[in-house]
């Protein structure tokens, strides 16, 4: 489907996953921009920083020395968001309603190199971090109080990481949060009406058009989704149904690796800058169901829109209405997909 209105004339889109539209206004991409530009950081970070609270050997906020970690470094977050202890409670009166949610937060520390992101990082080092996300999944969704895991990422000042040390989170919780309950309805109906896996049936017609991949291997595909809302948003998912990350085989592991690799430096080169994202993980919840109608896949979220400098903003109508972008999925998916072809040919040489 090459549709040319898509990328003249203002219309919406339907998110498959979440049931949702996002209203595209690819003319508007044409109007001069004098709203606020970020200042971009040209910080030159050094590969240790005493100060730094995930640095090994260093001390925490709460006391605990760090250990001399070479590789991948897992502890649990010293300002959690969620608390295993709290007690079971809730509140139902009138229109008043509000219930206990108890959890575990963990960090996870990618590199012992500050200086690092995981678009400096080698692919065999980033399998180091798939396999700790896969071991992080499976013990805490052994857990009978944990229905439900999210890994994700926040890179970058502008994304609200407090620390540049390169890291990410796992948040687990006794229930499932609203945007995978959102995926885990679309998903389930699907599956009951066509009896196959809703994205890996999308991503089947993707790859056949194939105007937003961005780029593939034997076992994964990246791609801007029809349906993106933030301006270079990124999907990543294996190209056969897989419930969660622990299905993966070693092999597997590796190329989904390689594709985090090669989109995250592909950003790094779209406005050379070390391009900011929250990134994030939904797979099948951990609530002791089959939950075979679950396709598991990673998104990226970065927030720049023409250069390091400016930024999307979810104001105003995004607000109180619905998403909205300007440059169409295809465009940034084009620009994302010349800039890979940099990335490999550098590799290769």
């Amino acid at each position: 489907m090459n549709h040319t209105n898509f990328q003249d004339y203002s219309h919406k889109r339907f998110n498959i996953l979440t049931g949702e539209w996002v209203l595209v206004s690819p003319h508007r991409a044409k109007r001069p921009w004098q709203g606020q530009n970020e200042e971009a950081s040209k910080e030159q970070r050094p590969t240790y920083d005493e100060s730094c609270y995930l640095c090994a050997t260093n001390t925490r906020i709460n006391g605990e020395i760090n250990p001399d970690y070479k590789d991948v470094f897992v502890f649990t977050n010293d300002f959690a968001a969620l608390q295993e202890d709290s007690p079971s409670f809730s509140v139902n009166d009138g229109l008043l309603k509000a219930q206990s949610e108890t959890g575990i937060c963990k960090v996870i520390c990618f590199s012992p190199d500050h200086s690092k992101s995981l678009a400096d990082m080698a692919i065999d080092d980033i399998k180091k971090v798939v396999h700790t996300w896969q071991k992080e999944y499976t013990s805490l969704g052994k857990n009978e109080a944990i229905n439900y895991v999210q890994i994700f990422e926040n890179k970058g000042a502008v994304m609200g990481c407090s620390n540049p040390h390169p890291h990410g989170q796992i948040w687990s919780q006794s229930s499932l949060p609203n945007e995978v309950d959102k995926k885990d309805k679309q998903q389930k109906q699907y599956f009951k009406e066509n009896k196959s896996s809703l994205l890996e049936d999308y991503l089947n017609q993707e790859l056949e058009a194939g105007e937003r991949i961005i780029f593939e291997n034997d076992d994964f595909v990246v791609l801007t989704p029809f349906w993106a809302i933030w301006p270079f948003e990124v999907m990543i998912a294996p190209k056969k149904t897989q419930k969660n990350i622990i299905e993966m085989s070693d092999k597997e592991s590796l190329n989904f690796a390689e594709a985090i690799s090669v989109i995250t430096k592909s950003y790094d080169r779209l406005f050379n800058t070390s391009f900011p994202y929250s990134s994030g993980i939904h797979q099948a919840p951990t609530n002791g169901k089959t939950n075979k109608h679950w396709h598991w896949h990673m998104s990226f979220y970065p927030p720049l829109l023409r250069s390091a400098s400016v930024k999307k903003f979810m104001v105003g109508y995004e607000m109180f209405a619905m998403p909205q972008r300007d440059i169409t999925p295809e465009q940034a998916s084009s620009m994302l997909k010349n800039l890979k072809l940099e990335v490999l040919n550098k590799k290769v040489s």
